[in-house]
């Protein structure tokens, strides 16, 4: 029984690992992209890729919440029916606490730390533009990226839920794409 334990805390710590070292490496992949494109945009391209994390995130956040509420029964189905990409889904239901803690956790907190960054941007190229050196403007960029992130995956929640068969589905087909 001790031993169990032990193997469980050690896969454990194994996954919290992974997590951080997937979190450095992707925050890192992440932020330089970001800097690459934002590097001599204007205000409205840097609107654009703030806008594209926000999605990112919130699409995460879907895949997240779905592969915890799917049910996998139709996935066997469809996988004794050798549909693409139901093994995929199912490797993904099998594992949704590690998905999910990706999805949710990494991938959207990373977005939402680039979202940040990208605000802060933003914030400097409109002081500039504008001559005016007023905190309303950091407040009103950061309170609007604030709203949308959080209204978008307070909506889309509700969609991963009732749609999680879906989304899982979708979600395998695409990792099957990447799997052959």
């Amino acid at each position: 029984m001790k031993k169990e334990k032990k193997g469980g805390s050690s896969a454990q710590y194994r996954w919290a690992l992974t997590v951080f070292c997937m979190a450095v490496a992707l925050s890192a992949a992440l932020s330089l992209a970001s800097e690459t494109m934002l590097d001599g945009a204007d205000v409205v391209i840097a609107i654009a890729i703030l806008a594209m994390f926000i999605c990112l995130g919130i699409v995460f956040d879907v895949l997240g919440v779905a592969v915890t509420a799917a049910d996998p029964k139709p996935f066997h189905s469809m996988a004794a029916h050798r549909e693409k990409g139901a093994k995929e889904a199912l490797f993904l239901l099998r594992n949704a606490s590690h998905v999910s803690s990706v999805c949710n956790d990494v991938v959207g907190d990373i977005c939402g730390i680039v979202s940040g960054a990208t605000g802060a941007v933003i914030v400097t190229q409109l002081q500039r533009t504008l001559s005016c050196r007023t905190v309303l403007i950091s407040v009103g960029v950061t309170a609007l990226i604030s709203g949308l992130t959080i209204g978008g995956k307070a909506l889309s929640k509700t969609f991963a839920m009732k749609q999680s068969t879906r989304v899982v589905y979708w979600a395998g087909r695409a990792l099957h794409v990447f799997h052959r």
